[in-house]
């Protein structure tokens, strides 16, 4: 009897073992641990503590809004505006905070702002019809706008930065729990919030549904409209905790915050295994993706890479990441 639930018992596992191993995700962490290993034979530094907990606060705020974006990207959807939503909400709270607005509204007014501007994408993309690139290309020229008239009023004096020192940004961004950075523990609690939510929840399911077979969600009674509202809602609130990250971190909401990071959040979603046509993704894959990105990143400091050289790299990364996707497709 004992033989025999022992041989169920290891059949069991090597089926999950074998449907592990057969995930993108599976392979995508395999090349992270390819890369960790890489760096540190290449870098005396990269294992040095400090440096592992730099890693893991960059790698934090791509993965926070990378939630969202592989939400969106599941439902065939793509977000451009993510990292000036980042920046307005930011520098939207800052700017209460030095007028003097008590934190308790004005760290919730900054939350408010990323979610009007998610919901402003979804209703434009799911009522109006305007696709999602030229939606969210718009608004991130939009939002990209308001970060300088926060940040320097209706008179458009040069650019500038606003400090913050309010404790509670601070802890947000840069505080620790022990010796772990508060980031990171905000990311892994998000992580593993949504990634429940998409599994088992109905709406979580119809997420996947719409980006499957658009039309058949529709007859299956979904409302799109809901699900694409709430997917951009959903990111414009995570731009803007990771707005409050990059301020906490830098004691300064700045408003070239940013820029660039659609870049690093997409190519991180897609390389984790989130597909550009729709339907496939996980939370997991995207947080993976974020960590291959963050060691990217972090190689070029470590080796004193020149600025042109992590530029194009960055670009062959996010050109791969597609193409990796394609190649998936077919």
């Amino acid at each position: 009897m004992d033989q025999t639930a022992s041989g169920i018992e290891s059949s069991w596992l090597r089926k999950q073992f074998t449907r592990i191993r057969s995930t993108q995700e599976f392979v995508v962490f395999l090349v992270l641990v390819l890369l960790f290993i890489i760096m540190s034979l290449a870098s005396p530094y990269f294992l040095k503590t400090q440096n592992l907990f730099n890693l893991l606060r960059n790698m934090s705020t791509i993965g926070v809004v990378g939630i969202g974006i592989t939400m969106v990207l599941i439902t065939g959807g793509v977000d451009l505006s993510l990292g000036s939503i980042v920046a307005v909400t930011a520098m939207f709270t800052a700017r209460m905070l030095w007028m003097g607005i008590p934190s308790l509204v004005a760290i919730p007014a900054g939350f408010l702002l990323g979610f009007l501007l998610g919901a402003v994408n979804g209703l434009v993309i799911a009522k109006v019809g305007v696709p999602p690139f030229i939606t969210t290309l718009g608004m991130m020229s939009i939002a990209r706008g308001l970060t300088y008239l926060f940040a320097t009023g209706v008179k458009g004096a040069v650019a500038s930065n606003i400090g913050v020192t309010n404790g509670f940004i601070l802890a947000v961004g840069g505080g620790y729990l022990g010796v772990v950075p508060n980031s990171v523990i905000e990311m892994v609690l998000l992580v593993i919030i949504f990634q429940w939510f998409l599994n088992n929840t109905t709406l979580g399911r119809q997420v996947y549904a719409l980006g499957s077979n658009r039309e058949a969600a529709r007859l299956s009674g979904v409302n799109i409209v809901k699900v694409e509202v709430f997917v951009y809602t959903l990111t414009g609130g995570l731009c803007a905790l990771a707005g409050l990250m990059y301020a906490g971190l830098l004691s300064t909401a700045a408003t070239n915050a940013g820029v660039g990071m659609e870049m690093d959040v997409i190519a991180a979603v897609v390389i984790g295994g989130a597909s550009l046509s729709g339907g496939k993704g996980t939370i997991i894959g995207a947080v993976i993706g974020a960590a291959i990105m963050a060691i990217i990143k972090n190689a070029f400091v470590l080796l004193h890479l020149p600025t042109f050289v992590q530029t194009i790299t960055l670009g062959l990364v996010v050109v791969l990441a597609v193409a990796a996707d394609n190649l998936r497709k077919d």
